[in-house]
């Protein structure tokens, strides 16, 4: 039978070239059956991933308390050398207002070349490192040096790789992590998505290997919790200003406000988000 031989030389041509590269820590990701090579999903990524298209400048281009809260529902690709791709839908953020903030890395207005992205057009990538080793990923905005820091995301696909890459940033072997610890703080963010300094400055609207996409069933005002930021208890007044927000009764958001829930559920029910 000449086309069964036929069909078989091509298949086994298509097996033999199926390789991807691999790249530094992505080296050691699980590729074997059974793992993201059929990526793991949460239940909201059949109805995200049809609403594919990458989100434009003018989404970045508002202020920055309005883009932060924008970015809630909205999901964040990142592209692995494999060809593999990460998603996660953002439920917590943090506003950076820039020159007047005295959290702000652009406090005083002063441009570095550590923060040079905070200065850049809104979209653009600002990637910096804590305690010598850690890296947290900021988006900038409208406002000279304004900029929101993306605080935790909510897994929607590649999980086995993500549980990979946040288990070869980590130093001592660990339990396996559930779902909602893969990205729940903005460092473990930046390991769960493969994030280092080599993404400062990028830019969101034009990169190859990461870009965010319209979420779909985008939070109202009532489902946005707005409250204090963490970790800047030393600031002054700039630390009791109300810049985080994340989405109420979310279970990947990285510290829940229990008092001002309780004061939001005393004005009125949740919504579905």
């Amino acid at each position: 039978m000449p086309r069964k031989r036929k069909l078989l030389a091509q298949l086994s041509a298509l097996q033999s070239n199926s390789s991807f590269p691999q790249i530094n820590a992505l080296e050691n990701l699980n590729t074997t059956p059974g793992g993201d090579c059929s990526p793991k999903s949460s239940k909201y990524f059949v109805t995200e991933k049809r609403n594919s298209s990458r989100l434009e400048a003018d989404f970045f281009n508002q202020p920055c308390v309005s883009l932060a809260k924008s970015f809630l529902g909205q999901i964040l690709v990142r592209k692995l050398p494999d060809g593999r791709e990460l998603w996660g839908r953002i439920v917590e953020t943090e506003a950076y207002l820039g020159g007047e903030d005295e959290a702000s890395h652009s406090k005083g207005g002063k441009q570095t070349q550590r923060n040079a992205a905070m200065f850049m057009k809104p979209g653009t990538l600002y990637v910096y490192q804590i305690y010598g080793i850690y890296f947290c990923v900021n988006v900038s905005s409208q406002g000279e040096g304004a900029a929101v820091l993306l605080r935790s995301l909510e897994p929607l696909q590649g999980l086995d790789a993500m549980r990979e890459l946040r288990r070869t940033s980590r130093k001592a072997p660990s339990k396996l992590l559930k779902d909602w610890q893969l990205c729940n703080g903005p460092s473990r963010l930046c390991q769960a998505f493969g994030i280092d300094k080599a993404f400062d400055q990028r830019d969101l609207t034009q990169d190859t290997d990461i870009w965010m996409v319209p979420g779909q069933d985008l939070p109202g005002e009532q489902d946005v919790v707005t409250t204090t930021r963490i970790g800047i208890g030393n600031r002054g007044e700039w630390a009791q200003k109300p810049l985080r927000f994340y989405l109420r009764g979310n279970k990947f958001v990285s510290v829940v406000d229990k008092k001002t829930e309780r004061e939001m559920a005393a004005r009125g029910p949740l919504s579905c988000s």
